[in-house]
């Protein structure tokens, strides 16, 4: 595993020297591109001063409240869609209007409602997560064994019961794969709102390197989301393998 690790970082590495090499040779003078040595200097100075690490935060700050609320209500719609067939077939209708709207045109909407800050961002991601959370989390509880919601029925359980002992159980790995998916969707949305609208976080933060002229630190800020990106998807990966590695113990004892 460590070799392969070594040598994913092989096929980076030769290509920033030879762009390196390339616009050295060439002289090309332009505002659109700087040397990546020029953005490994820029990207130690943000991270430096902390200036990276603040914008991270307002962006992910807006990220987990968003998630955080348009997750938690996809999940528990979802559970009740999956269990009653009479509300799926009601709401069918209404999901299939309102699913395809894009979230940026939730944007103007949100700014009218909370203005700048986390609050508009957080609203937009919210209405991001819910969708994809809801319709997955619909999807599992669907396939759950029929059988095992019989068992339900016959020891009498509460649906409160039921579904915290059998449905969740048996749901919880398709609804982690669900999260990691909108957690990715969910943090292009933030980028984007913050380019567009929203004055912070790592977006707006990458617009003022656009403006003030300065292409290394706005490449600087391209290489630490995808740095941040590639962290929070090991993150939710390291925790899937876990969480399921007890699971599977837990069967076997």
């Amino acid at each position: 595993m460590t070799v392969w690790t070594y040598r994913g970082w092989l096929l980076p590495l030769v290509l920033l020297g030879a762009a390196e090499l390339s616009i050295r040779i060439s002289g090309i003078e332009s505002l659109g591109i700087a040397l990546p040595s020029d953005v490994g200097r820029a990207l130690v100075q943000i991270a430096g001063d902390g200036t990276a690490f603040i914008h991270t935060w307002e962006t992910l700050a807006a990220m987990l409240l968003g998630l955080l609320i348009g997750g938690s209500v996809g999940i528990c719609l979802g559970i009740f869609l999956g269990l009653s067939r009479l509300a799926s077939w009601t709401s069918s209708l209404a999901i299939e209007l309102f699913r395809p709207i894009p979230p940026v045109a939730i944007i103007p909407i949100a700014l009218l409602i909370y203005g700048f800050g986390v609050r508009m961002e957080a609203a937009i991601i919210a209405f991001t997560a819910f969708w994809p959370m809801l319709l997955l989390t619909q999807s599992a509880v669907e396939s759950v064994d029929r059988q095992l919601i019989e068992v339900a029925r016959v020891l009498q359980l509460s649906r409160l019961k039921s579904v915290t002992s059998i449905i969740l159980p048996a749901i919880l790995p398709r609804v982690l794969t669900a999260l990691r998916l909108t957690v990715g969707i969910a943090f292009i949305v933030a980028i984007t709102t913050e380019i567009a609208v929203n004055p912070l976080g790592l977006g707006h933060a990458m617009m003022l390197a656009q403006m003030e002229l300065r292409p290394s630190f706005m490449y600087a800020y391209v290489v630490w989301l995808a740095v941040l990106g590639w962290v929070i998807n090991t993150g939710l990966l390291l925790l899937q393998k876990r969480m399921f590695g007890a699971m599977r113990i837990e069967v076997r004892r």
